[in-house]
């Protein structure tokens, strides 16, 4: 009999993994030190992070299937590669100071490697917790909210005491490590999974599950309303939020942990919507 493994510690790896790619939305700290040390424009590398954000929803939307046919472990672990090759890789785009390869590094492999790390976790989650679907893609989601809170202050102090290529070099190292290794706990449940005394409360009508919309195509899901208020939440989330307050804005570290611990509130706010009728 094969053993099942915790579902909360597939939370927790889904948490690990997601704390690392959210440090992209602490790339504001990187701005004036590399705009001061390269002698670049704003938009030079600012436009970095446009790459990134256009990679990983790219990625995101494309790699769905990869992700279902290979599994969360392969997928987890392909995005430890694409994310700290791409975060390392910065490094030697600043040593050189090469834009191109920046944007290539950080933007095109860290992109490519933060969508296959965001969607992974998520869509393994879904299939471990049929009753508790929301709260556990929201504390996944929360993990990517917050990650900034965590890597903006990291990297101000590496890039005071080791300079701005030795923080790309150790942070990329960093992430690698923590999503690697969560990665290799990560997997689907089995066949018919059903948490313990689940299977129970159903057949005594104590609880109800939900109709299941996971594993509907693409064409069948814009035919859904939930479709079309995803999208809408997902316009105000990235557009008016994230792009805006977490990344264009240098001077919002005067209110930054007010502005990490709301975001991090908006995106367990945003996993639990998802999963609502």
């Amino acid at each position: 009999m094969t053993k099942i493994k915790n579902r909360w510690l597939m939370v927790l790896g889904a948490m690990a993994i997601h704390m690392s790619i959210g440090s992209v939305y602490a790339w504001s700290v990187y701005v004036n030190p590399i705009q001061s040390a390269m002698n670049w424009t704003l938009t030079d590398v600012t436009i970095t992070f446009s790459i990134a954000i256009f990679f990983l929803g790219l990625s995101a939307a494309l790699m769905g299937k990869f992700v279902e046919r290979k599994g969360p472990r392969v997928a987890a672990t392909l995005a430890a590669v694409l994310f700290g090759l791409g975060t390392i890789g910065s490094g030697l785009a600043i040593d050189i100071e090469s834009k191109l390869l920046l944007y290539l590094t950080y933007g095109v492999l860290g992109g490519t490697g933060l969508g296959i790390g965001y969607l992974s976790p998520v869509s393994m989650l879904v299939k471990w917790f049929p009753d508790r679907r929301g709260m556990a893609t929201g504390l996944a989601i929360m993990g990517f909210g917050f990650a900034s809170a965590i890597s903006g202050p990291a990297i101000k102090v590496l890039i005071d005491l080791e300079g701005i290529p030795a923080t790309f070099y150790i942070l990329g190292s960093i992430y690698f490590l923590i999503m690697f290794s969560a990665a290799q706990y990560l997997s689907n449940p089995p066949e018919g999974y059903m948490p313990e005394g689940l299977s129970d409360a159903i057949r005594a009508g104590k609880k109800k599950i939900k109709d299941d919309l996971v594993n509907i195509t693409r064409d069948e899901a814009i035919k859904t309303g939930r479709f079309y208020g995803l999208m809408d939440y997902a316009f105000y989330q990235c557009y008016l939020w994230n792009c805006y307050y977490l990344c264009s804005l240098s001077s919002y570290a005067r209110s930054y942990w007010y502005l990490c611990i709301s975001r991090c509130f908006s995106s367990w706010t945003y996993g639990n919507f998802q999963w609502c009728r």
